[in-house]
């Protein structure tokens, strides 16, 4: 047991620390083609979606049917709550991804408080949405590698566009590299801190009952959040049909390799 939750903080924390390579790519003043930014943020939501209604929401409907006749109607409602959860955390603190091009003639202005508020605001709400996506990692790979490496994936190829956001305005406005590592840091160890906590808070509970609350909500969360931050990232970078090639072509690759694993 002690190997299976190690191994899942091991790839949560990975996940997590992909947020650090968008500092990279601010540092050298680039940002990735727009058409490739626009694959690959389509492709991770298409993984992310894939994942969550075929393997993790069935996770769900598993472990209330170990506990009730109508585990299908338990399972709906955990989704909805967790849709339902992630529409509340992004109404009170959104998720900025306006700022993902550092050629932006903001981050080329003179007024370096803007920018200081900018990137700490953006690092902070980037951090709080950390939270239930390392939450999501860390359960789906506890409780099967195969189910949770292709979300950490996802995951991890969407932090690293939210590093970037973090890190052009606070680079831009302090010229330190150490600083803008660490505020990209911070931000990222936000999603092994999530699993970490909520693995400890659930851990006297932990139940088929409990397991069936967590995937369904983890279902409906990652769900809303491809659909709300990165397919609408996609489609403002998209100058053809990049996003749905993306979106299918992360579709496709996560289907074939949980049925290969599966074999």
């Amino acid at each position: 047991m002690i190997d299976h939750v190690l191994m899942a903080f091991g790839i949560t924390l990975a996940a997590g620390l992909a947020t650090v390579l968008g500092s990279a790519l601010v540092f050298f003043q680039k940002t990735p083609s727009p058409r490739v930014l626009a694959f690959g943020l389509a492709f991770a939501a298409g993984a992310m979606v894939f994942v969550s209604l075929t393997e993790i929401f069935g996770k769900s409907v598993d472990s209330f049917g170990e506990v009730s006749d109508v585990g299908f109607s338990w399972a709906t409602a955990a989704f909805l709550a967790g849709l339902l959860a992630i529409l509340a955390l992004d109404r009170l603190i959104p998720n900025p991804h306006e700022t993902l091009d550092v050629n932006d003639p903001r981050f080329l202005d003179k007024n370096q408080n803007y920018l200081r508020r900018i990137g700490l605001m953006s690092a902070f709400a980037i951090t709080a949405h950390n939270f239930p996506e390392g939450l999501a990692t860390f359960f789906a790979t506890l409780e099967s590698p195969t189910l949770g490496a292709p979300l950490a994936f996802a995951i991890a190829v969407h932090n690293i566009p939210e590093g970037i956001s973090i890190a052009a305005p606070i680079y831009f406005a302090t010229h330190s590299k150490r600083l803008t590592v660490l505020a990209c840091l911070i931000s990222g160890l936000a999603e092994p801190l999530g699993a970490v906590m909520g693995y400890f808070i659930l851990k006297p509970f932990l139940s088929p009952e409990i397991f069936g609350w967590v995937f369904g909500i983890i279902a409906g969360a990652m769900v809303f959040l491809a659909m709300d931050e990165l397919l609408p990232a996609a489609k403002r970078y998209s100058a053809g049909h990049e996003t749905v090639y993306g979106l299918v072509g992360g579709m496709g690759v996560i289907a074939i390799s949980l049925a290969l694993f599966n074999l």
